[in-house]
């Protein structure tokens, strides 16, 4: 492990998280999440409900096929484990994100579609990140961009810092490149 060496310690919670994608044969591509949540110790929820040391509270995937330009076409959702017997019906409101981009406006489409007690919480963690997955996973995916305007991992993060070495070396004519502003 990388991080330097830790004091005592016991550990309370477990969360693992992780993306697939998978090119399909009609050329579309299938984003898969994954979510799950346990324990090291055996706990008691609310009603009683008694979970067993490493087994499951929160356990769920969702399937989101996009096309090449990151637009959702079909969306499956999956709770093999939760808290509530009722937060199955929380995976419907998921259909509203069919016909939404990745590429552009995800976390404002998550927001406005499934936000408070219209979803779950868990389910939209783990479509936050989905769209990175898919910008990773789809070959050119923003190979239609304008050429005269960065592309738009560009200023995002110090490694793509406009006036950062990244930027310079691999990018070199958005070195010091400035949004435009608008006037009112």
């Amino acid at each position: 492990m990388p991080l330097p060496p830790a004091s005592d310690r016991v550990l309370q919670h477990l969360r693992d998280v992780r993306y697939r994608s998978y090119l399909r044969a009609d050329g579309l591509w299938d984003i898969e999440g994954e979510l799950r949540d346990s324990k090291d110790h055996d706990i008691e929820l609310s009603g009683h409900r008694k979970v067993a040391a490493g087994s499951s509270i929160h356990h769920m995937w969702i399937r989101a096929t996009v096309n090449t330009q990151l637009v959702v076409q079909a969306m499956e959702v999956a709770m093999d484990a939760h808290p509530l017997g009722h937060c199955p019906e929380a995976a419907r409101a998921l259909q509203k994100m069919v016909g939404c981009s990745m590429a552009r406006g995800w976390r404002k489409s998550i927001a406005e579609h499934l936000g408070g007690v219209a979803s779950c919480t868990h389910l939209r963690e783990l479509l936050f990140n989905m769209a990175t997955a898919g910008f990773q996973s789809i070959p050119g995916v923003f190979s239609d961009a304008d050429e005269t305007r960065p592309p738009r991992h560009l200023g995002q993060c110090l490694g793509w810092d406009f006036n950062g070495p990244g930027v310079a070396l691999y990018y070199p004519q958005f070195v010091n490149w400035q949004p435009e502003t608008v006037k009112a």
